[in-house]
């Protein structure tokens, strides 16, 4: 399986996010983080903006809610067309019951852990899911410091996906650049998200393929 690189717009021009989004054509996916001030201490963008996104992106949506009730608000994201969703292993109800509903909608599930969270409890649930993301950063805010101490939580995972012979990929956000990326991608992850490392640059396409180029070069299938 290919790295995929998926840009978080929290790092775009807001101003300007239809010119930004179609600077990372390049890319393999757009990375919409959705953030209520109640799970995590900052609010960015609802349905209204994540909808028009959807309509105008290059890409398909990769979108991470980091919000409350997830089970509610979910389904709606799905229903506007991003092709996979996001939501927090310990803000759902039922997080079976809510990744059997994406599905059933054709979208993608998947499951976010938190730094400070224990991967092991979803081993039992892999198979409900098309992705796992691994923070290696505290949820809410984009540019900080990658935490290293994450990486034995990804080949853990890895470890745990090829014994259960399942599909299930593995996507990491916080801190990921040319220098990280080779370091998550050995560790097992195979969708790497990047915001300011991307937008930050110049030359999106360079610093998406560079980040690429770094990661394919680590990762063994």
């Amino acid at each position: 399986m290919s790295i995929s690189i998926a840009p978080s717009i929290l790092s775009a021009d807001f101003c300007n996010l239809q010119k930004d989004l179609e600077a990372i054509s390049t890319a393999d996916l757009v990375h919409v983080d959705v953030m209520d001030y109640h799970f995590v201490p900052n609010l960015t963008i609802g349905e209204p903006v994540v909808k028009r996104i959807a309509e105008v992106s290059p890409l398909p949506l990769d979108v991470h809610l980091m919000i409350e009730d997830p089970d509610r608000w979910a389904p709606h994201y799905a229903q506007m067309g991003a092709q996979s969703v996001t939501f927090h292993m310990n803000a759902a109800a039922a997080p079976v019951r809510l990744a059997r509903e994406l599905h059933s909608m054709g979208a993608k599930a998947a499951i976010a852990v938190r730094p400070a969270e224990p991967v092991e409890p979803l081993f039992d649930i892999l198979s409900e899911f098309d992705m796992i993301l691994i923070m290696t950063v505290e949820p809410g805010f984009g540019g900080q410091k990658f935490l290293d101490n994450q990486l034995g939580k990804v080949r853990r995972l890895r470890d745990e996906i090829t014994r259960q012979g399942l599909s299930t990929r593995i996507e990491v956000d916080g801190g990921v650049s040319p220098v990280t990326a080779p370091l998550v991608a050995a560790a097992g992850a195979d969708v790497l998200v990047a915001g300011s490392a991307v937008y930050g640059q110049a030359d999106r396409a360079a610093a998406i393929a560079a980040i690429r180029s770094k990661a394919e070069e680590a990762y063994k299938d």
